[in-house]
Order: C-alpha cells, then sequence, then structure tokens
C-alpha cells in the first residue's frame, strides 16, 4: 500500500445520485409483518421489498386515491 495517493485527477462517482437514502417512517404493525412474511416467501430482505413496492408504484405512476382525516390533536 502507498504510503500517500494523489485524488487530484479522481473523478465523482457517477453513480451517487443513485444512492439510496436512509429515512426514519413510522410504520403500522400490520405494514411490517406483512413485508416481513412476504419476505420469508420470497427470500428477499422485507426493507427491499417495500422499497421495490414504491419503486413500483413510482414506475407505474400509481395515483393515491385516499381520503385522510387527521387526528385532534
Amino acid at each position: 500500500m502507498r504510503e500517500e495517493y494523489d485524488f487530484t485527477v479522481a473523478r465523482k462517482n457517477p453513480y451517487a445520485k443513485e444512492l439510496k437514502k436512509q429515512i426514519t417512517i413510522k410504520v403500522d404493525p400490520i405494514i411490517i409483518e406483512y413485508f416481513k412474511a412476504e419476505a420469508g416467501r420470497t427470500g428477499i430482505p422485507y426493507q427491499t421489498l417495500i422499497n421495490l413496492y414504491l419503486v413500483d408504484c413510482v414506475k407505474n405512476k400509481k395515483t393515491i386515491d385516499i381520503e385522510w382525516k387527521p387526528k385532534a390533536s
């Protein structure tokens, strides 16, 4: 291994924009149970399945057709 490396000619990672971002989200337990069961059936980690499902929604331009009323504080 070299003592020093020259990064003056280095270039940025062209895939950096495609990297996943970590977030925190509150999800009902039934959602986690469902995706964990699917993970057991498919062998795909449940967090990956959730991401794949959301990617499918975006690619197929699925629209949300629900009514939501926030709980009174």
